[in-house]
């Protein structure tokens, strides 16, 4: 290979790797990044909670409540991460991220869930930092699920 196709390779490579490394400011003021693209959310740990409710119709009713507000947190942009967790020594059952300005909201959008108002889970919440485009890999699971909870 020639020099100059070395060099337009070269150049064309630079180039398109300014377009995918630029700082976007209206996407960081619309998702609400600091300065180094990081926000506070509320992470939230669901554990097995005191009440030991063995009616598998109560039960299920309950837990499709538990999907029910956890698919309508994901279309107000409010709850970014939900996944259950394998058994543990610890009890946890499945973690929330919450986009929610401090433990006051996350607490209000928690109340909704009949599994925790019920006190099936419990909910331990702290504050995390985290990216700031995390919001937008829902985008992008919506093209790869299949099947929707």
């Amino acid at each position: 290979m020639k020099l100059k196709q070395v060099m337009l390779i070269f150049s064309a490579v630079i180039l398109l790797a300014g377009c995918v490394s630029g700082y976007n400011a209206k996407l960081a003021r619309q998702l609400g990044a600091d300065d180094y693209g990081m926000k506070n959310y509320v992470l939230v740990m669901l554990k097995t909670g005191p009440n030991k409710i063995t009616e598998k119709s109560t039960l299920d009713s309950l837990f499709r409540g538990h999907m029910t507000n956890i698919q309508q947190l994901s279309e107000q942009g409010k709850m970014i991460v939900a996944g259950p967790l394998q058994k543990n020594e610890n009890q946890y059952r499945g973690i929330f991220i919450l986009d929610a300005k401090d433990m006051d909201e996350a607490a209000e959008l928690l109340k909704k869930d009949p599994t925790i108002r019920e006190k099936i889970l419990e909910a331990e919440m702290y504050t995390w930092y985290g990216s700031a485009a995390l919001p937008e890999y829902l985008k992008m699971h919506s093209k790869i699920e299949k099947i929707r909870p």
